[in-house]
């Protein structure tokens, strides 16, 4: 077994699980005695707790094992979660958090340096606070009430019994028995242990990979037994794992001879050997069987049940309704497998190369004319595009685990800040490339941030305006036209215009003679070093942040646009493609070149009617005036058009134009390839992507040549290659 493999499971298990402990840690301000939510903290402290326990990674078992005592407390209704509480276990978290990303860098946690073993430390002893009294001498607790069992009608053994048959797939799924056996001792004490061998085949039968061990344990524990099952959590599925408190009644004891597979005599030995049972105890137990046994066959066992009042029927419905959904979700859970990221890149790089192979054989099979090929070839066509899109789904994540983030940021910083602000998320479900998502996260964290700041105003300005007390920063998303919208809205004081344009004059970014329009205006603040605020603060105020926003959006083929009213509040909109590799494509002929339009962004196709054109660069389109671009001017195409050309319509956040080429090709499925260095800072081109001849074709970037068009005086004319010719040469 490759553990480090497995310890990489470990580590991204355990960030998921702190990632849905913060979330609920949240969840419970605002609702703070939600047994559930309650539930589920405990429950991924205590996997975290029994996972590291596997890997002998103490540091992390102890301190988690104080945190998970606190957490038993809340459940068990003796302590409540309030604001120090909550805050507490956020840095509990947060920590936890440190030590998993020291272990993932591939030190060990002998290694941490003195200001992480200092907070360890401290955390653990503001926890401690929240423990419960220490048991009196005796070994009871001081609250009687809560004695697993009671002494009276009770056998002697004043440990628990813990009988452990590991099924044999337990090492294939990667669990070593003698690592649980090593956890039980972080929290009691194994009094003896009884190994059993009868499973053990000869050497030459053995089979390295199977487990044939089995045990019968004495533990001396003050943990419940919740805590004690938790321990085998992980090999439950297929071991038989049996355990009884101390003190037992013989029943019960007869119920566990009952249930296990070796003689009632041996197992009697066997408990005898480990202290749990005295000879006496034994003779007794052993003697009840054959009176169970004679009363068995007069009365049916459920008679027996129900005459003892052991089980109730409404409780019988029940246990079997509970066991029946959990057993729903350990299939459901099954069915997810993890996969390594780049192993998905490379899948998503060779479908890539697989419709740029389809695409020569189809043009092959045109040229030669020959009906079998062409069907053939069409077909292959359709399956590829099939395994495109089943490609493309496998690294499709919903944008609403990256928006629940934004959670902890919102209520950290509206603390600093001093101001009363939540945070509201819808369009949690839409999916957009995990590479997108990735890469959107730190400009979202300054978007989030800068709004708190700088958008929401302090509780005196808005009771002064009418506004409720507490402000409201809003993430939302949505598709639209092949693209996907993040919306950053706020109801804050919103942007100043004429405050914008005083800046910027000041800055020497706009003559003062210069008339901008609102939009304009606004697009100011994404001028490197340009800031409006007055004093500079933790979060903002130095220049620093909204043109590397733009930057990052821009490098993710987006754009970014900003929407505000001055007293209402302000909405920043970001538009990004849904993958970064493949695409449906329009392609298009301009002279001997090929464009590539996203076919997502083309509304209609019709043919340019002679003298249609007018002088300030407009068509009449069904009495609608729409701007055009000719594409022969914007590359400097020289030669003489064709008598019919054709206007391809292509509509992005609301703008619309028409793009006026020679020929239309029809669609084309797109490989996405980034342009190098050289060509980095050309406008109108997006990237570029190999056709079936093996030419290359450029990628248009509508969004920046409908931008250029709005303003034409904002950017010099195109800077795109003459020909894509200079980039295949």
């Amino acid at each position: 077994m490759d553990m480090d493999e497995v310890l990489k499971i470990f580590i991204a298990e355990s960030r998921e699980l702190l990632e849905l402990m913060e979330e609920a840690l949240l969840l419970l301000e605002s609702a703070p005695e939600d047994a559930d939510t309650i539930n589920a903290i405990f429950r991924a402290a205590h996997t975290i707790k029994g996972s590291a326990g596997l890997f002998g990674l103490d540091l992390i078992v102890d301190f988690t094992h104080i945190a998970e005592s606190v957490l038993d407390r809340i459940r068990n209704g003796e302590l409540h979660f309030d604001e120090t509480l909550t805050a507490l276990f956020l840095q509990v978290g947060d920590h936890l958090g440190k030590l998993i990303t020291h272990l993932d860098e591939g030190h060990d946690l002998e290694q941490l340096d003195a200001e992480s073993l200092e907070q360890n430390r401290l955390l653990g002893e503001r926890l401690s606070a929240y423990m419960a009294p220490p048991r009196n001498p005796g070994g009871l607790p001081a609250n009687h009430e809560r004695i697993e069992r009671s002494t009276q009608d009770g056998l002697s053994a004043d440990h628990w019994h813990l009988s452990l048959r590991f099924g044999p797939d337990t090492l294939r799924n990667g669990m070593d028995p003698l690592s649980l056996l090593r956890y039980l001792n972080t929290f009691g004490r194994i009094v003896n242990i009884v190994p059993l061998l009868d499973r053990v085949p000869p050497a030459a039968e053995m089979d390295p990979e199977t487990c044939y061990l089995s045990f019968e344990v004495a533990f001396a524990s003050d943990a419940d037994k919740a805590t004690i099952e938790g321990a085998f959590e992980f090999v439950r599925e297929d071991s038989l794992i049996r355990i009884l408190p101390p003190h037992s009644k013989s029943n019960e004891y007869l119920e566990l001879i009952r249930a296990l597979p070796e003689e009632d005599m041996r197992l009697g030995e066997i408990l005898m050997r480990c202290g749990t049972l005295t000879a006496a105890e034994l003779q007794d137990v052993l003697h009840a069987q054959v009176q169970g046994q004679q009363e068995a066959e007069t009365r049916p066992i459920g008679q027996v049940l129900m005459e003892e009042s052991l089980v109730q029927p409404p409780v019988i419905a029940a246990a079997l309704q509970k066991q029946q959904q959990v057993k729903e979700s350990r299939n459901n859970e099954n069915n997810l497998i993890r996969v390594d990221a780049g192993k998905l890149d490379q899948l998503i790089n060779l479908v890539g190369e697989l419709i740029i192979a389809g695409a020569g054989a189809r043009m092959t099979a045109q040229q030669c004319g020959n009906a079998e090929m062409l069907e053939s070839t069409e077909q292959l066509s359709r399956l590829v595009e099939e395994v495109r899109d089943s490609a493309l789904t496998l690294r499709m994540v919903q944008i609403g685990a990256t928006f629940n983030r934004f959670q902890r940021v919102v209520r950290d910083v509206s603390r600093e800040i001093g101001k009363d602000i939540t945070l509201s998320i819808s369009g949690g479900e839409t999916e957009l490339d995990k590479t997108v998502v990735e890469r959107i996260t730190d400009p979202l964290t300054h978007l989030v941030r800068n709004a708190m700041d700088h958008g929401i105003e302090p509780l005196a300005v808005r009771q002064a305006r009418g506004k409720p007390a507490q402000g409201n920063v809003r993430l939302n998303a949505y598709h639209d036209a092949g693209s996907i919208v993040l919306e950053v809205t706020d109801d804050g004081g919103g942007l100043d215009p004429q405050r914008i344009l005083a800046k910027a004059r000041e800055r020497g970014l706009i003559s003062d003679g210069q008339v901008l329009t609102e939009k304009e205006t606004f697009n100011l603040i994404f001028e490197p070093g340009f800031s409006t605020a007055d004093q500079v603060s933790n979060l903002s105020g130095r220049g620093v942040g909204m043109d590397v926003v733009k930057r990052n959006i821009s490098a993710l083929r987006g754009n970014i646009e900003l929407d505000s009213r001055l007293g209402e509040g302000t909405c920043v909109r970001i538009r990004l493609p849904l993958t970064l590799a493949i695409i449906d494509g329009f392609l298009v002929g301009v002279g001997p070149a090929g464009y590539v339009i996203p076919l997502d962004l083309v509304e209609e196709c019709i043919e340019l009617e002679p003298g249609a054109c007018h002088d300030r660069g407009h068509i009449s389109l069904r009495g609608e005036v729409l701007p055009f671009i000719r594409m022969r001017e914007l590359f400097d195409e020289e030669g003489q058009p064709p008598r019919r050309e054709n206007v391809v319509v292509v509509s992005y956040a609301g703008q619309r134009a028409g793009l006026v080429v020679d020929h239309l090709m029809g669609e084309f499925q797109t490989v996405i390839k980034p342009l190098g260095k050289l060509f980095g800072t050309c406008r109108g081109i997006g990237g570029f992507t190999i056709l079936g001849s093996g030419a290359v074709a450029l990628i248009l970037d509508i969004p920046s040549l409908l931008t250029d068009l709005a303003h034409p005086t904002a950017h010099a004319a195109p800077a795109a290659p003459a020909a894509p010719a200079a980039i295949e040469a």
